[in-house]
Parts: C-alpha cells; sequence; structure tokens
C-alpha cells in the first residue's frame, strides 16, 4: 500500500464521518456503551471482591467493560454493513480493542506485582504503544509502517530478523507474559485465601506455580518471538558461572525461602527475634521475610538469615509469652500477704491468663527495701506487650496503695567527722 492510497482512504473516512448517516452510528455505538455498562454493573452487583480484574474499582476501570463494548460494537458493525457503510465504528472499534489491552494489562500487573515501582512506567508504555497502533490503524498508516519495518532488518549468525519480527514478537510475548500472571494471580489468591496452619505451606505452592507458569511463559515467549530455546544452553552456563561467583548470597537466599517454607520452623503470623529485631512475620518472599514490630517498623530479613543465625520464635510451639514486672517493698511488710493480694490483682487484668497462672516470687534482699518479681503469661503477643505491662503495673500500685505497704525510696546515711582543731 501505498501513501496515496492511504490518503484516499483517510479522505473517504473523513468524508463518511461528515455525512448525516454518521449520527445514526453515533446514536448506535453510544446504546451499545450504555448496554455494556449496564451488563457489566448487573453482573457486577453491589459490592466486587477487591482487586478484581473483570470490574475493577469502578464498573469503567475493568476489564468486563470494554470487553463486552467491543463485541456489542462490532456485532452492530457487522449487521449494517450490509445496508451501508459505518464509519464511526471503523474508530471505535479500534479504541475499545486498544482499552481492552490496556486495561487487561493494567489490572494484571497490579493484581501480580501491587508493590513493584516499575509496573507504572510498564503501564504507560502499553498505554503509548496501543494509541499510538489506534493512529496508525485509523488513518491507514499501518500497512505503510509495518512494511517499512520490514525493510529494516539484520543477520544473527544464520538467522536474518527484521524490525517487524522483533516488534511483532515483543507485543505477542508481553501478551503470553501478561496471561501467565494473570493466571498464576488467579491461582494464587485461591491458594491464599483465608488462614491457618497451612498458611506458610500454601504461599510455598503459590510461589512456586508462579515461577513455574512464568517459566512456561517464558519460554513460549522466546519461540513467538523465533528464539529457539535450546539455545539457553550456553545462557543457562554462564547463569551458573554467575551464580557461583556474585550471585551466589541471591541464589542462597532464594533457595532459603523454600527452605524456611517448607520446613515451617518459622511461619506468617509468628512473633520472632533476628539479629537483635523483634516483631511479627506478616510475608515470606522467595528472597526475603517482612517482619513488623509492634512500633510500626519493619524489617526486611534476607532468608538466609533465618537459616544460618540464631533465631528467637516465641510462637514456634504456642503462642504464649511470658512477661515480668519487679517491684520493692519495705522492710517489715507483711510478704506473703502482699505476694497474694499481688497475684489475684494481676490476674484479674483482661489479657493476663488464668492458665497459667501468675506468680509472685522474692527475688532479693535490697539495700532499701525486698525486691518482689511479678509473672505472667499472655497468649496475643501481637496486640502489644507496653499496654498489658502498663495494665499490670497500674493493677500493683493501686493493690499496694490499698494495703498502704510503702515503696522504698533509696537512703543513704551520711557520717559526718569534725577535726578537734576545728573545733
Amino acid at each position: 500500500m501505498t501513501l496515496d492510497i492511504a490518503t484516499r482512504e483517510l479522505n473517504e473516512l473523513l468524508g463518511a464521518l461528515a455525512q448525516t448517516a454518521a449520527l445514526t452510528d453515533l446514536a448506535i455505538l453510544v446504546a451499545c456503551t450504555a448496554l455494556a455498562w449496564g451488563m457489566v454493573r448487573l453482573w457486577r452487583g453491589a459490592k466486587v471482591r477487591q482487586g478484581s480484574i473483570w470490574f475493577g474499582e469502578h464498573v469503567v476501570d475493568g476489564v468486563m467493560f470494554p470487553v463486552l463494548a467491543l463485541g456489542l460494537a462490532y456485532a452492530a458493525k457487522s449487521t449494517l454493513s450490509g445496508s451501508l457503510q459505518p464509519a464511526v465504528f471503523r474508530i471505535a472499534i479500534p479504541i475499545l480493542m486498544s482499552l481492552a489491552v490496556i486495561r487487561l494489562s493494567v489490572r494484571v500487573l497490579e493484581a501480580s506485582l501491587p508493590k513493584a515501582r516499575w509496573v507504572r512506567a510498564v503501564e504507560k508504555s502499553i498505554s503509548w504503544i496501543a494509541w499510538g497502533g489506534v493512529v496508525l490503524w485509523v488513518t491507514g498508516l499501518l500497512p505503510l509502517t509495518l512494511d517499512a519495518m520490514q525493510e529494516v532488518r539484520w543477520t544473527v549468525g544464520a538467522t536474518r530478523i527484521t524490525l517487524r519480527n522483533v516488534v511483532e514478537g515483543t507485543i505477542t510475548a508481553g501478551f503470553v507474559m501478561v496471561m501467565a500472571l494473570w493466571v498464576s494471580a488467579a491461582i494464587e489468591r485461591r491458594l491464599l485465601y483465608g488462614s491457618g496452619e497451612s498458611l506458610s505451606f500454601r504461599k510455598m505452592a503459590a510461589t512456586l506455580v508462579r515461577a513455574a507458569l512464568l517459566l512456561l511463559g517464558l519460554l513460549l515467549s522466546l519461540t513467538v518471538v523465533g528464539i529457539d530455546p535450546t539455545a539457553l544452553g550456553v545462557l543457562g552456563g554462564a547463569l551458573g558461572v554467575g551464580l557461583g561467583f556474585g550471585l551466589q548470597k541471591i541464589a542462597a537466599n532464594y533457595v532459603s525461602g523454600f527452605v524456611v517454607l517448607a520446613e515451617g520452623s518459622v511461619r506468617i503470623g509468628d512473633t520472632v527475634k533476628v539479629d537483635g529485631f523483634e516483631g511479627r512475620i506478616t510475608d515470606i518472599r522467595t528472597r526475603y521475610t517482612v517482619i513488623r514490630a509492634l512500633n510500626g517498623r519493619e524489617a526486611i530479613v534476607p532468608n538466609e538469615m533465618l537459616i544460618t543465625q540464631r533465631v528467637e520464635n516465641s510462637s514456634l510451639a504456642d503462642s504464649l509469652v511470658a512477661l515480668q514486672c519487679g517491684v520493692q517493698i519495705a522492710y517489715g511488710s507483711d510478704v506473703r500477704a502482699v505476694q497474694a493480694r499481688l497475684v489475684a490483682a494481676v490476674a484479674a487484668v483482661p489479657r493476663v491468663l488464668a492458665q497459667p497462672a501468675p506468680d509472685c516470687q522474692l527475688n532479693a534482699f535490697a539495700a532499701d527495701g525486698m525486691d518482689l518479681v511479678v509473672i505472667y503469661w499472655i497468649d496475643d503477643p501481637h496486640n502489644g506487650l507496653g499496654n498489658v505491662r502498663s495494665d499490670v503495673n497500674l493493677a500493683l500500685l493501686d493493690t499496694l496503695h490499698a494495703m498502704g505497704v510503702q515503696i522504698p525510696y533509696p537512703q543513704r546515711v551520711v557520717h559526718s567527722i569534725v577535726s578537734r582543731d576545728a573545733s
């Protein structure tokens, strides 16, 4: 196709849009769009699951709306093509198709990689490519552009590659990878739905399924582009050498992640202390583990540290945590009576467990008074430790005040020696 033919087709399209029949086409297109919106709104219902790819957060930002509108518009175009030339649909169908591709890519990437920073750049690139293809399609320049890219060619070994092959293969490979991410995200949501003791194992299964699907998608993409997958043998050898030198730490973290998930020595929800940082495990990734402290700080711990270093797990056998606080009473107090009252006061604190029961022990005879240690247990450390310590301390203070037991102040005796000469 020459440029003159493309110009003539564009002029014919503009002339058809200027006719009165274009208003009829526009009205039918609006009706198709409104019908698609109504059907999606009906299927979606009042509530939709968070992060839905088909329906999105609203009616029009999911995949279902542009796909349904595209189907209705194509059906209307096929119906009208026998009686007149539907010029409006020649523009609307590419736009709806581009919108469906953009929505599919964006929603899948957001659902699969919600925290990746580069996703936004990929989304913008997909939008520019899709809308650029629409402009070339509508103006009739797409065949000319493809022919021009076919002329740009080079030789890699014994294979002749053209720019058109690279562009078409890249777009197809991207579509295959997006579909692989979509399937893996759906399977991962099903596996991780709910909670329970098997959450870590389900997390490991979801990670393995995603890795397998992405590997399969990569192999299919390479085949579509025209690259023989057997040629990856050389790349695999080079990658093995790289792992032996500079990437061994990264590989160790990935392997350690699967070992941690398989053994169950640390699980999502456990309260642990690693390298001096204490908190609750909120997520176990393939390379690192996220630990959230009670003050809101989060630590990114490489999985290798969970294998090679000592890890204090307060929730491995059970979720019970023992806490203690010290208090000093004056000499001359009835220690046994004070112990009984303090134990009863601590047992009345809401989060303190009845079994194991609280205990109060005489720890030491200090210079200013007798040191008592109160020991108690809780089973919900994720709700905070400082607040329960405060409640217990206030209960102890109120009990001592009610009994009239004195909390002694430090006392010092100073001896003054007066010299005879000074007198």
